[in-house]
């Protein structure tokens, strides 16, 4: 053991995905933390959320004493986040203490201490055998006084009282006007202060966590998209993998056998990211499809994030070029998550579309299309959520395809969000008019780490699925004109 490891601090993890990440372990052990945000912002949830993973999945029994909501209004508030806290109750591993503050009651003279809390807080510790505490929230306990000296003076012995019952404790503070609570005292008095913000930029929600402070250990320092889904809070961890993730040599086949031999034989290498871009009713979405169907018949899991058509529309679409996708949906192996761009902020998708990922564990990924985040942010903000994306998905070796809308008239051989640059491989679809017909084209602008065909072909959507044809020419002989229905 090495004097770094005897002398790093110990580290009671919370359980919450992500946080326990950027804190690299968690809240400092036997220490007070605090978390601090507006109203809104989650600061119960986290608090509670650290209290029944902690009963949960570490055997430490909490207790919560809350200053502001009942024992009744707290269970029905977290049941839908699925916390059963009556039955932790009955297990007697959870303590639910509502302490009433008369603010009028509370008057500012020497003689004011926390020494009834103290004993209270001693008995439902002990009563259970409690590791973990929460305080939600502190600034109820005074707010009857003025004098920020006998305030700094009682919290200082309140920390201390939790600490030398060697309790990892989580206390709750309003954001204050201009400071990061109330009384712009607590943070100076925890261990680790933890802000909570929550954010309407453009009529959209966001949510982030940052870590201002955490004594005697390193931290992430950045601000973090914060999540509170139906099932849990989480936070996103990384800004971005950066370039250390592995690499493969494997291949997985796109679906369609002339793009894999267009590709020096076999396909895209597994891990990889993909750009398929082209102007509208070229057939991306079908192409994708293709690609998700293919891994399916191979027994892997696969994931469709889409942004403009439901479930329902993209499976009856899909079927007017022969693409059925219900059995594979019934299987349990072809997997729908779609959503308006606008529902959330570019970190919430992030969020989600990471808990999405870890819960399905899809071996493919599709994006479908990027384009539409246009509508809700901007181009620098989107590059930087797809590079944290992709990264993600590299270190998973997920192999991603992204799906880009193209601009009439514009340059087909960019796009809008500049993301070329990081995509390994990048696939354009264009359409072509030539004396009264309409073709469309398929060629590999770039495919990293293989020799791969600089032709442009034919592409086709037929009444069974894509079809790649010969070396494009400008004759069009009718007979080759694009079948089936368009996707």
């Amino acid at each position: 053991m090495t004097a770094h490891s005897r002398h790093s601090l110990r580290k009671t993890p919370t359980g919450i995905e992500g946080f326990d990440e950027i804190t690299y372990g968690g809240l400092p052990a036997g220490r007070t933390s605090l978390v601090c945000g507006s109203a809104g912002a989650g600061k119960t949830v986290f608090g509670m959320e650290f209290l029944v993973h902690g009963i949960v999945d570490f055997n430490e029994p909490g207790v919560f004493m809350a200053f502001e909501e009942t024992e009744k209004d707290l269970a029905e508030n977290v049941l839908s986040f699925g916390y059963d806290l009556e039955r932790l109750q009955s297990e007697r591993k959870l303590v639910i203490d509502h302490v009433s503050v008369d603010r009028l009651a509370v008057e500012e003279t020497g003689e004011y201490d926390l020494e009834g809390l103290f004993i209270r807080l001693g008995d439902a510790v002990d009563s259970i055998g409690a590791k973990r505490v929460v305080l939600d929230t502190i600034e109820v306990l005074f707010a009857g006084l003025k004098n920020h000296l006998l305030v700094r003076a009682e919290l200082r012995r309140l920390f201390q009282w939790l600490k030398d019952r060697g309790l990892t404790a989580v206390v709750t503070g309003e954001r204050g006007d201009g400071t990061l609570t109330r009384y712009g005292l607590e943070e100076y008095v925890a261990d680790c202060v933890i802000l909570l913000d929550h954010r309407v930029t453009d009529q959209v929600s966001t949510r982030r966590l940052r870590i201002v402070k955490y004594r005697g250990s390193k931290h992430g320092t950045d601000e973090y998209p914060f999540l509170m889904s139906e099932h849990a809070i989480s936070v996103l961890p990384i800004t971005s993998a950066g370039l250390s993730h592995a690499v493969s040599s494997e291949r997985v086949s796109s679906g369609v056998p002339e793009l894999d031999a267009m590709l020096s034989g076999g396909g895209f290498f597994r891990g990889s990211s993909i750009l398929l871009s082209g102007t509208a009713g070229t057939g991306k979405s079908s192409m994708a499809m293709t690609f998700l169907l293919a891994a399916c018949k191979r027994g892997e899991e696969a994931l469709y994030l889409g942004f403009e058509e439901s479930t329902d529309q993209i499976v009856r679409n899909m079927a007017s070029i022969g693409l059925d996708l219900r059995p594979w949906i019934d299987k349990g192996l072809l997997h729908f998550h779609t959503v308006r761009p606008s529902s959330l902020g570019l970190e919430g998708h992030l969020s989600s579309i990471h808990a999405m990922i870890k819960r399905v564990q899809p071996k493919v990924v599709v994006m479908d299309p990027i384009s539409n985040f246009l509508s809700v942010a901007d181009k620098l903000s989107i590059k930087s959520m797809l590079t944290r994306l992709v990264d993600f998905l590299k270190a998973q070796q997920i192999t991603g395809l992204f799906t880009h809308l193209s601009t009439s008239g514009g340059s087909l051989e960019s796009t809008d969000q500049n993301i070329s640059s990081i995509m390994d491989s990048w696939l354009l679809l264009r359409d072509i008019e030539h004396d009264g017909h309409r073709s469309y084209a398929l060629f590999v602008l770039k495919s990293r780490g293989m020799a791969h065909s600089h032709e442009m072909r034919k592409f086709m959507l037929t009444d069974s699925g894509v079809r790649i044809g010969d070396r494009y020419t400008s004759a069009l002989p009718s007979s080759e004109s694009r079948l089936g229905g368009r996707a």
